[in-house]
């Protein structure tokens, strides 16, 4: 089964922010501009994505804008429906991906256009475009330094996870209180003690905390990592955390998945 962490950690990155402020997706334009940028004309038209001469033209920068947090959490299930398609389509409709990521299709149309992007009617949305549209909304086109604190079987677990590479975390650092497994390496890491994390954090610049120790521990885990000046938390201690407001924190409780589950099948 796979991990959720690769989701998980893909919507923190939508998240993210750094010096020049929060990623966003880039302005996409249908039509055809003639002319300089002064005194051109813009005629709407049926192709979409950005015409490198428009572009050089009239120097569009990102749009700035925030996304839903519903359609954050979307994005990464529709990038997963789209890599699985065979590479010899080139387009997909948005009925198609609602069936393939079991959403609607007015769902999906509207998450995608808070990306910038149009489908052509009758066509659909070019498969590489709408991959690399979701990839840059999520951040996943940036190296995201990853540390995970807590080295049990389920810490082990993702140390080892190589799904990760692919969606630009680098796991930096491994982080663990028991001396039995300091100098241990795992996915080529070295384990250390969780003393060195203020330090490491800094040198290495880590932008995600993973949590996978005990209950009894996670506060004060997540209270280091936010000294040490990391802005983003997966947790998957099943306690629930405390952190300031502008830092962003992800919960992730198979417990409680499964006492939901059980409310249903009453």
């Amino acid at each position: 089964m796979p991990s959720p962490a690769p989701a998980f950690l893909e919507i923190l990155a939508g998240f993210i922010t750094d010096g020049a402020g929060r990623h966003t997706p880039t302005i996409v334009l249908c039509g055809s501009f003639t002319g300089s940028p002064s005194g051109g004309n813009w005629t709407p038209g049926g192709k979409f994505g950005v015409d490198p001469a428009l572009r050089d033209a009239v120097n569009l920068s990102p749009m700035k804008a925030d996304l839903p947090s519903a359609t954050v959490e979307r994005l990464p299930r529709y990038l997963r429906c789209i890599e699985r398609l065979p590479e010899s389509q080139l387009t997909i409709s948005s009925r198609e991906l609602a069936r393939l990521s079991n959403l609607t299709a007015a769902g999906v149309r509207r998450d995608i256009s808070y990306l910038g992007t149009f489908g052509i009617r009758g066509v659909g949305y070019r498969v590489k475009e709408l991959n690399d549209q979701i990839r840059h909304a999520l951040g996943l086109t940036a190296d995201r330094p990853v540390a995970v604190v807590g080295i049990g079987n389920l810490g082990s677990a993702l140390a080892n996870y190589t799904g990760f590479g692919n969606r630009g975390f680098r796991i930096v650092g491994l982080y663990d209180a028991a001396p039995a497994k300091m100098g241990t390496s795992l996915g080529g890491v070295e384990v250390r003690h969780i003393s060195r994390l203020p330090d490491d954090a800094r040198t290495t610049h880590i932008s995600v905390g993973i949590i996978a120790t005990p209950a009894g521990a996670a506060q004060q885990v997540a209270t280091m990592l936010v000294e040490a000046g990391v802005r983003s938390i997966l947790n998957f201690a099943p306690t629930v955390l405390q952190v300031p407001d502008d830092i962003h924190l992800r919960q992730v409780d198979v417990a409680t998945e499964l006492q939901i589950l059980g409310y249903y099948m009453t």
